[in-house]
């Protein structure tokens, strides 16, 4: 997914919602007007209104999914499914999971395991019948297992996948894989032995997805559609790509406001980035999730599996499928999402019936950060919000010349120039002065409105900035000074 920081077009917002009871509207609207950032500055809480924090940073739309005491406690969706054609955003609106997909992947995964047709710790070419992963000297003569694919610890690259428009010619998944035309990735090879370290793959979980179809002899899409979409009542879900339905899918929106051309990117890459969904739909994979963990549903997975697959492998907190997230005393499993046009996250406790899902059709986290905090102070979810107050750092008039100039971020460019007593950064000639830079050192700073995005100065041994490094939602990325 393109990351980009510049502005969304304004446009008026609308909402739906079910009908729900006088607490839960009161819950609702305490989510709606606690929205803050993780990282605060000038010591004050921002409890933002959900519109308003929209129009402020110029998100189309979202919808949201809350789950209480292993029930969906409310959903509901705001602004525009498609600004142009005047749909609104509702409950019923799908978006693209992105990388939320793995998750489902992996229950789907496993179902084969449970069923005793895939040993999950065998060689995956065991299993590979219509394409055998080429093992080279870099493994070591080490083969991978299903469980390295669905934790990340293959060792493998391709990190995730940009999709194709819809008017492009659509490569299947053995092009993907061996990276020919007309895949837009390189294929899929090992960076390292598997077994050895966390290393995320959108490539391995491609390879998972073949070893579905050649295991279960089915298509990928009719497979998750029969084992696991249906059975836990996702009904407003599918893989299929393209898709089929598509008067319910919402467009992606790049962070200028701009439609995504063809209105969203197809994924053959399905395991990874394909499905359609909904946060209601997304909560009722959560909420099963946590029943089946009590042995209180057997819907997809046994308890007996679904307590391995949220038992980290190998790394700390990689599982199989999802990543888990300890917070004080309480443990999570999560899965973030980012494909073109859109973002999106999901949370559910290991005990206790607690969760959420948000999916938007921008590409700004920062209104999933906002929100997520927002749902935790609301529902009291106890050590999960954490705020990081910061005191801002004026810089010397010699040291803001010395960041004045270009920077490359994969193929755009990011001006730093000088406004008034600060400094102010622009991506592809965005209008002036574009986003203000707050700084906390003199070689650590942000961008105004784009609080995912955390950059530092690198400096030669003369002081002199040469490049800056940027972290923003599991990304970094070196920005070399273009001279």
């Amino acid at each position: 997914m393109k990351k980009t920081l510049i502005f969304l077009l304004f446009l008026p917002l609308m909402v739906k919602s079910q009908n729900v009871d006088q607490e839960v509207e009161e819950r609702i609207r305490q989510v709606e007007n606690s929205l803050t950032p993780t990282v605060i500055y000038a010591d004050s809480l921002l409890n933002g209104n959900i519109t308003k924090r929209m129009e402020e940073l110029k998100i189309k739309g979202i919808s949201i999914a809350v789950i209480r005491n292993y029930k969906l406690d409310w959903a509901k969706g705001y602004g525009w499914a498609d600004s142009a054609e005047g749909r609104e955003v509702t409950t019923n609106t799908r978006f693209q999971a992105a990388s939320i997909s793995k998750s489902l992947n992996s229950l789907g995964v496993l179902k084969l395991v449970q069923d005793g047709k895939i040993d999950p710790e065998a060689d995956i070419n065991s299993y590979l019948r219509t394409w055998k992963f080429p093992y080279d000297t870099v493994s070591k003569d080490k083969k991978i297992n299903l469980y390295n694919l669905l934790s990340h610890t293959a060792g493998l690259d391709i990190h995730g996948f940009p999709g194709y428009e819809r008017s492009a010619p659509i490569p299947n998944i053995y092009q993907v894989l061996k990276g020919e035309r007309p895949a837009n990735t390189k294929k899929v090879r090992s960076l390292f032995e598997p077994g050895l370290k966390f290393k995320y793959s959108g490539g391995g979980t491609t390879i998972s997805q073949l070893i579905v179809t050649d295991a279960a002899l089915m298509l990928y899409a009719d497979y998750m559609q029969l084992e696991v979409l249906s059975p836990l009542g996702m009904n407003n879900s599918s893989y299929k790509q393209p898709p089929s339905d598509t008067a319910v899918l919402a467009s992606g929106y790049y962070m200028n406001g701009t439609r995504v051309p063809g209105k969203f990117h197809i994924y053959p890459e399905q395991a990874a980035a394909g499905l359609w969904t909904t946060p209601t739909d997304l909560a009722k994979y959560i909420i099963d999730c946590q029943l089946t963990l009590e042995s209180r549903s057997r819907k997809v997975l046994s308890p007996e599996m679904m307590k391995k697959r949220m038992e980290p492998y190998i790394d700390s907190a990689a599982a199989l499928g999802v990543f888990i997230q300890k917070r004080g005393d309480r443990k999570y499993f999560n899965h973030n999402g980012g494909n073109e046009g859109f973002v999106c996250t999901s949370y559910g406790s290991l005990e206790g019936g607690d969760g959420l899902v948000i999916m938007t059709n921008s590409e700004n986290f920062n209104i999933i950060e906002e929100l997520t905090n927002s749902v935790a102070r609301v529902y009291g979810w106890k050590d999960f919000f954490k705020p990081e107050f910061r005191k801002i750092q004026k810089l010397a008039k010699e040291d803001l010349e010395n960041f004045v100039g270009n920077f490359k971020l994969a193929n755009d460019i990011l001006t730093v120039s000088i406004c008034g007593e600060d400094l102010c950064l622009q991506q592809n000639g965005q209008p002036q002065p574009g986003y203000k830079m707050i700084f906390t050192s003199n070689d650590d700073f942000s961008v105004s409105e784009v609080t995912s995005a955390s950059f530092k100065a690198i400096r030669n041994d003369k002081g002199y900035v040469e490049s800056l490094q940027l972290q923003q939602n599991g990304l970094n990325l070196a920005l070399p000074r273009i001279k």
